[in-house]
């Protein structure tokens, strides 16, 4: 299995670079991938600031890499969490934190968009200003 680094998803969803585009699809066809959180946390944050890629855009673009057949993860459950309640209006960084305490009994948060939303959406685990 093969862990990759942002710049290899980067490239495969942006296209940007040819050579590097057919090396990365050479490298998703031929092997088992690992992707850890922090590399998909900063695949959401180019995408966004640096290309201007859409939250729904980025959104669906992941949910469609994380489920290829060849790709693995440490947390799927969490992230599966992170990208539904990203497509639901959380901030995508915000929506990976709160799945990865998903054991914890709440989460404190001095964020006042991410505290409203997640009132909203009746996260788990609860969301609270300390």
């Amino acid at each position: 299995m093969i862990s990759v680094d942002t710049n290899v998803l980067v490239r495969l969803l942006t296209k940007d670079d040819e050579l590097q585009l057919r090396k990365a699809l050479l490298l998703f066809e031929n092997s088992e991938i690992f992707i850890t959180d922090t590399v998909i946390l900063e695949t959401e944050w180019v995408l966004r600031y640096a290309y201007e890629f859409s939250s729904l855009d980025i959104n669906r673009a992941l949910t469609r890499l994380l489920g290829l057949p060849q790709v693995h993860q440490s947390r799927p459950r969490q992230m599966a969490d992170a990208l539904k309640w990203h497509r639901q209006g959380l901030d995508f960084a915000d929506a990976l934190h709160l799945a990865s305490s998903s054991a914890q009994d709440g989460f404190a948060t001095f964020d006042r968009p991410f505290l409203t939303k997640a009132r909203q959406l009746n996260m788990k685990p609860k969301v609270s200003s300390p």
